[in-house]
């Protein structure tokens, strides 16, 4: 497999994953047919959409490219159907939401060093990828993101990427080292999970506030 395609399946299998944990969002807010297809949408194309524009690459690829679209509508489609059973399997939606964090982190680091940006552009970037489409989804339902709380999220996403940046930056990358990168972090936010890792949290400690 060519690099340019193993590039597009890590895309891909991201946009499906995300598509999932965002359609199964918007379900949980009673949204119609068209919120939960734009929610599943944003989820999925909205961290990369975000890069491509940083990046240069123009049109963005979630929206110039059909695959993408199309996959994240599959997905919607298929939580809308399967919704019963999906809401059974609350931990497989964290361990998809999981899978394409790690994708998204380490594709959207390669993208921006394919396009000639440094090293700490390349990380930055592979977080905002994975981390994007998640943030633009809670604005959108009016939560509070989840990268703004207490749970390893972003952290897991800026491991990916600085694992992806760095063995590329050292001249120590082989052919298996995405796979490596997303690997850690997807386990360190399965983990993170499994184990109720949390981020320190500085609590408003005046009984007036």
């Amino acid at each position: 497999m060519s690099a340019h395609a193993l590039f597009l399946l890590l895309d891909l299998v991201g946009t499906f994953a995300f598509a999932i944990s965002g359609a199964v969002a918007a379900k949980q807010r009673n949204l119609d047919l068209f919120g939960v297809l734009a929610i599943a949408f944003v989820v999925a194309c909205g961290g990369g959409i975000v890069r491509d524009v940083c990046v240069g690459a123009i049109p963005p690829a979630g929206l110039s490219n059909w695959r993408y679209l199309t996959t994240s509508v599959g997905a919607a489609l298929m939580v809308i159907v399967a919704y019963p059973q999906v809401t059974k399997l609350r931990h497989s939606v964290l361990f998809f939401d999981a899978i394409g964090l790690g994708l998204f982190a380490v594709s959207g680091a390669q993208k921006a060093l394919t396009y000639g940006h440094n090293a700490e552009a390349a990380v930055l970037l592979g977080v905002v990828t994975a981390v994007g489409g998640g943030t633009l989804r809670d604005i959108l339902l009016a939560r509070v993101p989840v990268i703004l709380q207490r749970e390893i999220y972003a952290s897991a996403a800026l491991l990916g990427s600085t694992l992806m940046v760095a063995c590329e930056h050292f001249g120590v990358a082989r052919p298996w080292t995405p796979w490596v990168a997303t690997l850690a972090c997807v386990g360190l936010r399965l983990a993170s999970l499994r184990l109720r890792w949390h981020l320190p949290r500085f609590a408003n400690r005046n009984p007036e506030a």
